[in-house]
């Protein structure tokens, strides 16, 4: 998609505005409560993983450190989006400087991607636990999982680090209105008076080669612990295996689904309607660090007993 130049120099912007929810203005102050509800549970709820795993000795294990990273990206973007959301649902303040905003979605989409990368560690983790048991404690030792960490953060800085460069060059004129509480690299170049066609094709290029791989990459690890898992003879050995994963699952379609969904809407849905966008752009940022914490909570025994037992003493 190409824009041409709109107007002259004095109606270059220097800020962006960003927008609550169409239409509903005027409730943006009680819309505020379910959301900072929602922030409130996710921050409570990441902080009380990470502390159990860490004050646990006996969480002192792939799968709970892998769950830690994955608890860590989610405060982080939780955090990333907490100061632009609430200051427009009760203060109404959407102006956003173009470098701030160049920086926000910089941690925005960094931390998505990291976010990937840990869910892909995590089913490389169930893999070796499922199919290869007797090496598990051999393959994944604590410097494998610290190399694996830092190979997925610098996957994600690397891939993400020139996106603001990219942007910081453009010229925006005319309406510089944002349809989300939030900067995103995809709706922020639409509003250049310049042909954007390299933002478009390396943004499509860091989607496929880190969402893309990384879905496929974990559909394959599952397909081979389904095999091994159906060649079990013991039906209540099958089910145990399967139970292992099921929290895992869970995070990976909280997270992948309404990414792919926004994705979808923001490059080939331009007839959807507005609120649909921003729905979904809530969904994408607040529902996977909100439920994560609490599906593992639920469904890990070690942390659910701790989380107990934090509650009743």
């Amino acid at each position: 998609m190409t824009l041409g130049p709109v107007g002259n120099s004095s109606s270059m912007t220097s800020s962006f505005l960003l927008s609550g929810i169409p239409g509903l203005e005027n409730m943006h102050i009680w819309i505020s409560i379910p959301l900072c509800f929602m922030y409130l549970v996710s921050i409570l709820g990441n902080c009380t993983i990470l502390f159990i795993i860490k004050t646990e000795p006996s969480l002192h294990e792939p799968m709970y450190l892998f769950l830690s990273m994955l608890a860590l990206t989610d405060l982080g973007l939780s955090l990333c989006t907490l100061p632009t959301v609430l200051g427009i649902f009760w203060v109404g303040a959407r102006d956003i400087g173009h470098d701030a905003c160049f920086a926000q979605l910089f941690f925005i989409h960094c931390l998505s991607f990291l976010e990937s990368s840990v869910l892909l560690s995590m089913a490389f983790d169930r893999f070796v636990a499922i199919c290869r048991p007797l090496h598990y404690a051999s393959i994944l030792t604590n410097t494998v999982i610290g190399r694996i960490g830092l190979a997925s953060l610098g996957r994600s800085v690397a891939l993400i680090f020139p996106l603001p460069f990219m942007l910081k060059r453009f010229p925006y004129c005319g309406s510089p209105v944002l349809s989300h509480s939030y900067c995103l690299h995809q709706e922020v170049m639409k509003l250049a008076c310049a042909d954007i066609k390299a933002n478009s094709i390396y943004g499509m290029f860091v989607i496929v080669s880190t969402v893309g791989v990384d879905s496929l990459l974990i559909l394959f690890s599952y397909a081979l612990i389904l095999r091994t898992v159906l060649s079990i003879a013991s039906r209540a050995e099958r089910l145990k295996a399967l139970n292992t994963c099921v929290s895992h699952i869970c995070a990976v379609l909280l997270f992948y689904t309404p990414m792919i969904g926004l994705s979808v809407i923001h490059r080939f849905g331009k007839k959807a309607p507005h609120l649909v966008q921003v729905v979904m752009g809530f969904v994408y940022l607040l529902f996977p660090p909100v439920m994560n914490p609490i599906v593992y909570s639920v469904k890990t025994k070690q942390i659910r007993d701790r989380v107990t037992h934090a509650l009743c003493y």
